[in-house]
């Protein structure tokens, strides 16, 4: 599919710095890359649904809109995809790049995979952001989805994508890659997209 927009959602444990310059690369999209900063107290994913989908609404997107999650921002796809409906804006597609999974439970996991790029903010969190449960998906997927696994820590997410039905695209290239490599990362990107 072609996406009208293509919305890049970094995870909670960073900031919109993960995304590189992957946003420029991805320059035959129209791209919005909403910022989260203000999940800094419960309910926390609530917070980051609600500004995620303040931040696309003043962006006043094109639909489709096609939503990216990058790591732990993939259990939070589902809410941020049902905010777009309940504003009558279509969406074509969920990818999950390097991303948890929608599901029961409260593990997190550590984003830096102890190798962080220089000028990629890597957010503190408490004890109770740790302990809070994941929204759980009902009525989804409503749209295609996809999985793009960018380092060997995910390929357990990817697996359960493939048992899924999903289509998974591989690009080895680093939990940030990103930052790491952009191009490549915008070329498997959007391989990957057309495909849904």
């Amino acid at each position: 599919m072609t996406p009208g927009t293509v919305i890049l959602l970094h995870s909670p444990l960073t900031s919109a710095s993960a995304w590189g310059s992957l946003p420029a690369e991805l320059g035959a999209y129209d791209v919005v890359v909403p910022e989260v900063a203000d999940d800094d107290r419960p309910p926390y994913a609530g917070r980051y649904v609600a500004r995620a989908a303040l931040e696309i609404a003043a962006a006043q997107v094109e639909p489709p809109v096609v939503l990216v999650a990058h790591g732990d921002a993939g259990p939070l796809l589902p809410p941020i995809g049902a905010a777009q409906r309940a504003a009558h804006r279509l969406v074509g597609g969920y990818v999950f790049l390097d991303a948890v999974l929608p599901g029961p439970g409260t593990a997190h996991r550590d984003e830096s995979g102890g190798d962080v790029p220089d000028g990629v903010t890597v957010r503190v969190r408490d004890a109770d952001f740790f302990a809070e449960e994941r929204p759980m998906a009902q009525d989804w997927p409503d749209a295609p989805c996809g999985y793009l696994l960018t380092s060997e820590r995910y390929q357990d997410q990817a697996r359960q994508a493939r048992m899924r039905g999903w289509p998974v695209a591989e690009h080895l290239s680093g939990h940030f890659a990103a930052v790491g490599d952009p191009q490549g990362t915008a070329n498997a990107l959007s391989a990957l997209m057309s495909s849904l």
